[in-house]
């Protein structure tokens, strides 16, 4: 069953406003990275990479990625994409557009963060963050 868009950006919000720092307890060998650039489109796409590594879980698992410029106590979520939990590792890719900041080339930071949505009892579901990677890039025209 496909995810829907606007589920996953609610997730990746979720996720940069939930999370300051590695998780607690988080396994190890469980890893989310942001590669060292990230483009931004003529039309103001930004897109942003890197890998992650998670084991297998009990609920569907997000790589969500936030991004800050000139401002850094002003964060934009770039898209989100479902993550898939074997222990090996993968590429994540996602993609947004910004609308309230103009973004240019140059030095910005990253947030990307693998995050689990776990079937509980009450609430139904549970955010529990497994890795976390904040990364100053480059931006690049593309």
């Amino acid at each position: 069953m496909p995810v829907r868009p606007a589920l996953v950006a609610a997730l990746g919000a979720a996720a940069l406003l939930c999370v300051a720092a590695a998780p607690a307890g988080a396994d190890p060998s469980e890893t989310v990275t942001v590669d060292p650039t990230g483009s931004l489109a003529a039309d103001g796409t930004v897109t942003l990479s890197g890998t992650y590594r998670c084991l297998p879980g009990t609920g569907p698992v997000f790589v969500s990625s936030g991004l800050s410029q000139s401002d850094s106590r002003v964060k934009h979520g770039i898209g989100g994409s479902t993550a898939q939990c074997d222990g090996a590792e993968h590429r994540w890719q996602n993609s947004g557009k910004v609308s309230s900041e103009n973004l240019k080339d140059g030095n910005a930071h990253v947030q990307a963060t693998l995050m689990e949505m776990r079937p509980s009892g009450f609430p139904p579901v549970l955010p529990v963050f497994h890795a976390v990677d904040d990364q100053d890039i480059t931006l690049l025209n593309r």
